[in-house]
């Protein structure tokens, strides 16, 4: 009597068996149409806008992206569905329901309430609309694509997947510059090129008037590239595969923790979360801010919210590019200090790096928690080691450089490019002049103009850059300090280096020289280079050029767009390496040992 009762188990198991791959398999299917769906929508909106059309073409295009969206909202209607039935994660449900909403609205306004926002919004709807519609389909695209990038992704070497995100965004970049619609009379493709790189990798240099040379569209384009290149499009990657994902494997948070250098396994998704919030809070507050900062009658003009957008995400990414073809030297805002000033705490904010702010932002909640506390008449909470050493390095190098840059610029160009302004003056812009060769590239004077020893100065500045896992690039400041840090040790006779009771490990020191010897080789490189593709250019100028490529910087003597096409490359690739860093295409390509167990005599080798 107990066969068929076990007989009938076995066939519904079966039967759960079976509908739960089908299940599986349906989720799978929906999640590669809405991956493709999305890339479709995005594809048909750029060249609706890329390209010139009749207004029949214009019409099927837009009816076409909305049946598009339609097949995307029933995709994500019925995968909801199912995820619901199976008790997937709540956070996995409340995101997809989020995102269910923001995909209804053009729909639900197409067919239930024709022509409400056009009422509403006027003549901004057709450009709100389509920022929303790229906006929310690129979303939707990064999604799915993080979501099966943790899976084969796993076995890339993180410098390797780093160095390779930067190159495929700098390609998509370039091609979009060469759409019609970017430009008003068209671009070749080495500067098309030469702009992606520079914005993706966050540097300012341009061969071509942004200004003038770049459509709205090319310009958006460009302050696109500029927030992906300063935050990585690991960053989001990363982050919308864990979030959507709900679970990652022990290997996946390895990658991940080497991807944004967090310090702990366990916060990887926090880190995650609080860079970008980071990033757009802080962007967000500086535009504001520079939105005030701008003439109060013309505030509300199209003309300055856009110049307040694109500035703060330029300046806070350390990208030095400007709507304004003399820079923050146009007449209109030369002396508009506020500005600059705002435009400077936004490049040192970007170029501390995240996890230096994260630690100080772990200071300020331990101090908050503590007034708190206080104030409820309770006692002190001491927590030790709040801010770690690197932490500390990094803020003690940067405040050093900015002081002794401000003060040698003074000096420098007192009776030079400072000549006949007041005192306040010529300490504000030898503090911006300090502030901006680290990596952001906005100017207030003719570098053209300055002496041979400040050019040497700014040379240096660019040359450090800015602080690690920040938005620029550079040998970077803990680099520099480590260096410093080893000569006065070894002068000391200690054959370690040791700071506020910490050993800095001997893989750090070996790391910073490398960093260092390699940058030389590079910008020695370009420097020839350049020299023999453009052997009438002056040789000061070209020296000046290649540290501002490498540093990621974008100041410029103004030779840029007289380079000759293979110099351009060669800055592109200079542009590139500083960015990413000439260890990290090392370690990339370069393939490790394993860690040995045995170990050779030592022998002394004669330096000096």
């Amino acid at each position: 009597m107990k066969r068929p009762i076990y007989y009938i188990k076995n066939i519904s198991f079966s039967i759960q068996k079976g509908i739960f791959f089908l299940l599986s398999w349906l989720i799978n299917f929906l999640s590669n149409s809405i991956f493709a769906t999305s890339f479709a929508v995005i594809a048909m909106t750029i060249y609706r806008l890329g390209f010139q059309h009749h207004i029949l073409k214009i019409n099927f295009i837009q009816n076409t992206i909305l049946y598009l969206q339609i097949l995307l909202l029933g995709s994500f209607i019925i995968r909801l569905i199912i995820l619901i039935q199976q008790k997937t994660l709540f956070r996995i449900i409340l995101g997809e329901i989020t995102l269910l909403l923001f995909l209804s609205v053009l729909v639900v306004e197409h067919f239930f309430f024709p022509n409400f926002f056009q009422n509403w919004l006027g003549n901004y709807y057709n450009l709100l609309e389509t920022i929303y519609l790229i906006s929310l389909n690129s979303i939707v695209f990064l999604i799915e694509f993080s979501k099966k990038s943790l899976s084969f992704l796993r076995g890339i070497n993180p410098s390797l997947l780093f160095l390779s995100s930067f190159i495929i965004i700098i390609l998509v970049g370039g091609l979009m510059l060469l759409l019609p619609a970017a430009t008003y009379n068209g671009i070749s493709i080495t500067d098309a090129f030469f702009t992606s790189t520079s914005a993706v990798c966050v540097t300012g240099l341009i061969t071509v008037d942004t200004a003038t040379y770049f459509t709205f569209f090319g310009k958006t384009i460009i302050m696109v590239l500029i927030q992906i290149g300063g935050l990585g499009i690991m960053t989001f990657t990363t982050f919308f595969g864990l979030f959507f994902s709900g679970s990652s494997t022990f290997k996946d948070q390895l990658l991940i923790k080497d991807i944004i250098n967090s310090e702990a396994i366990s916060e990887i998704f926090k880190t995650l979360i609080k860079i970008i919030l980071f990033t757009f809070i802080i962007e967000f507050i500086g535009f504001i801010l520079i939105w005030f900062s701008l003439d109060p009658h013309l505030r509300f003009s199209t003309e300055h919210i856009k110049f307040s957008i694109f500035h703060s995400i330029s300046a806070f990414c350390n990208a030095g590019f400007s709507t304004r073809s003399l820079g923050l030297m146009d007449p209109s805002i030369a002396h508009n200090y506020l500005l600059h000033t705002i435009i400077a705490f936004l490049i040192i904010a970007g170029g501390i790096g995240f996890p230096i702010l994260l630690n100080y932002y772990k200071l300020f909640k331990h101090f908050l928690y503590n007034f708190i506390r206080i104030l409820q008449g309770k006692s002190y909470s001491h927590k030790p080691h709040i801010i770690n050493i690197n932490s500390r390095i990094v803020i003690i190098t940067t405040l050093s450089l900015i002081f002794l840059g401000m003060i040698s610029f003074l000096l420098f160009e007192n009776n030079n490019t400072l000549k006949g302004y007041s005192w306040a003056e010529k300490l504000y812009f030898s503090f911006f002049a300090s502030v901006t060769p680290r990596t952001a590239g906005f100017n207030t004077i003719d570098y053209s103009q300055v002496l041979p020893i400040t050019a040497l100065l700014t040379m240096f500045l660019m040359w450090i850059g800015a602080s690690p896992s920040g938005t620029g690039g550079g040998i970077k400041t803990s680099t520099f300090a480590i260096a410093i840090l080893n000569i006065f040790s070894f002068a000391k006779g200690k054959n370690r280096i040791e700071i506020s009771k910490r050993e800095i490990s001997s893989q750090s020191v070996r790391k910073a020289f490398a960093t260092i010897q390699l940058s030389l080789l590079v910008v020695g490189m370009s420097i020839v280079l350049v020299s023999y593709y453009n052997p009438e250019l002056d040789f000061e100028k070209i020296i000046f050029e290649c540290f501002s490529a490498f540093g990621t910087v974008g100041l410029s003597m103004g030779i840029t767009p007289h380079l000759s096409i293979a110099s351009k490359w060669v800055l592109i690739i200079t542009m590139f390496l500083g960015r990413i860093g000439t260890l990290t295409l090392f370690v990339a390509f370069i393939r490790k040992v394993k860690t040995v167990r045995y170990k050779f005599p030592a022998e002394e080798i004669i330096i000096n």
